[in-house]
């Protein structure tokens, strides 16, 4: 930030891009895994920029402070908060909606009322830290009422707002008590993006109905004279990164470890996933069950990895998926495994991306199987570490990766028949096909980039209202 306390450019987000470290480790903090980061700490850097984002405890009040050369601003959560807005209305509430309703929402006025709350301090702490004609971008589902919040408070700021996840169509969104809120929040920006153009769409057209803006393709026109557009922008990874990663010496000798450890099996099935019950984890461990069971596949030469990283889990639905999914992988262990050999190896736990990297190096048929996911980066990191154009990705089409990467075997995860159909497609597939599939991927990954993605947001920010707003700088060496 400048000498005067303010930002040219603030990022808000529900988390700092930053980690505590347990005082039994040294204390102090750590840099959070994750794309978005890694997208954005350059941005920061050439503009002046701040970070708002709660810290991740409930315990004190801190005060802004730089880490990794990157200004950093707390916004302070009770345990009740976090209880109400975060595990509730965030997570109970908007996550099941906006997920098809995998699970269903629960409406508490209580935890509505914790959003309001939340989502204000948040913008307030926003229009404290922005300089005069700044630009504030807002991220995810968690803070959707904070730009109209924030342009109440400083209506001199160029304001973007990106969803990270899908944005549901009208007969599900329309489910929402305070739906108009939401949408009048979202209309605060300038720049609304999402991942899909179909989110766009629903945005739009909800608009349009709900709220009785007149729309024109991806513009809103609000009484006020000032124009909204709702677009798709496709999030990314540092496909760079994890190239450079997965080449090191260090990573492909843990990957021929990773086979060694599993007996080296001639076909290994691997899933990544944060522990949710959107990510259809038990589908694909049914379907890989069965082929075993139907002698399909034998467990002395195919093995399936599930890494599930734990994800909320003082939260009742994450509580029951975590015990059905350890019960299913009890029973087919105990049903086909033998000794040394089971049928599934599940890993209730994080990994750095050293580790991952080396997975992803290790695995012949990666399996992302969604119900529905925003874009999920897990596929789009398979691609990049498959440097030598091998490897076979299984992608459910209700991922927002599937719009991009079409040359993966994709499948519908409900049909179990045809997951299991097409897991023995993509694990039988010829070399030469599967080069195939993978160079088209991997050339979709690499141009359109983490970067890219950062870069084309914020310009198209910059591009509203041309008179009126500081420009921002690109990213050094971009």
């Amino acid at each position: 930030m400048s000498a005067s306390g303010q930002a040219d450019l603030v990022i808000v987000a529900n988390r700092l891009p930053v980690d505590r470290v347990p005082e039994a480790e040294g204390g102090g903090w750590r840099p959070s895994p994750g794309g978005l980061v890694s997208a954005l700490e350059p941005v920061l850097r050439a503009n002046d920029g701040a970070w708002i984002g709660w810290p991740g405890d409930t315990e004190e009040e801190l005060e802004p402070f730089v880490e990794n050369d990157m200004s950093l601003v707390p916004v302070h959560l009770t345990a009740q908060e976090v209880e109400e807005f975060y595990e509730g209305f965030s997570n109970g509430t908007l996550w099941p909606l906006y997920h098809d309703v995998v699970a269903k929402p629960r409406f508490h006025r209580e935890w509505w009322d914790s959003y309001v709350t939340v989502n204000r301090r948040f913008a307030a702490k926003a229009a404290d830290v922005a300089a005069k004609d700044a630009t504030v971008w807002v991220h995810d589902y968690q803070l959707q009422l904070v730009p109209q919040m924030l342009r109440e408070l400083r209506p001199d700021l160029r304001i973007g707002f990106y969803l990270h996840i899908p944005f549901p169509p009208g007969e599900l969104f329309q489910q929402l008590p305070w739906r108009r809120q939401i949408l009048e929040g979202l209309l605060g920006a300038d720049v609304v993006g999402f991942q899909l153009p179909g989110g766009a769409q629903n945005f739009i057209r909800l608009v349009r109905q709900r709220v009785g803006h007149k729309t024109h393709r991806d513009l809103v026109y609000l009484p006020d004279d000032r124009t909204v557009r709702a677009a798709a922008y496709p999030i990314s990874i540092d496909a760079a990164g994890y190239e450079k990663l997965a080449r090191s010496d260090a990573v492909d000798e843990r990957a021929a470890e990773i086979r060694e450890a599993l007996g080296n099996p001639s076909k290994l099935f691997l899933g990544v996933d944060r522990l949710d019950y959107t990510k259809g984890i038990i589908a694909r461990l049914r379907a890989f069950g069965e082929l075993v069971a139907d002698g399909e596949l034998d467990v002395e030469d195919a093995i399936f990895v599930q890494v599930a990283t734990p994800s909320r889990e003082r939260v009742e639905q994450y509580i029951l998926i975590r015990e059905e999914i350890e019960q299913l992988v009890g029973r087919v262990n105990g049903d086909l495994g033998r000794i040394g050999r089971p049928a599934i190896s599940y890993l209730h736990t994080s990994y750095p991306r050293e580790e991952m990297a080396a997975l992803y190096r290790a695995a012949d048929v990666m399996v992302v199987t969604p119900y529905r996911d925003g874009m999920n980066l897990v596929a789009k990191e398979y691609v990049a570490c498959r440097y030598d154009d091998d490897g076979a990705l299984v992608l459910s089409e209700f991922a927002g990766a599937a719009n991009e990467l079409r040359q993966a075997w994709l499948v519908n995860p409900y049909d179990i028949n045809g997951l299991k159909q097409t897991l023995l497609d993509a694990s039988r597939s010829t070399a030469k096909e599967r080069t195939r599939r993978m160079r088209a991927m991997r050339k979709t990954v690499v141009e359109n980039d983490v970067n890219a993605w950062a870069a084309s947001f914020l310009e198209e920010l910059s591009q509203v209202r041309e008179s009126h707003g500081k420009p921002l700088r690109p990213a050094r060496g971009s």
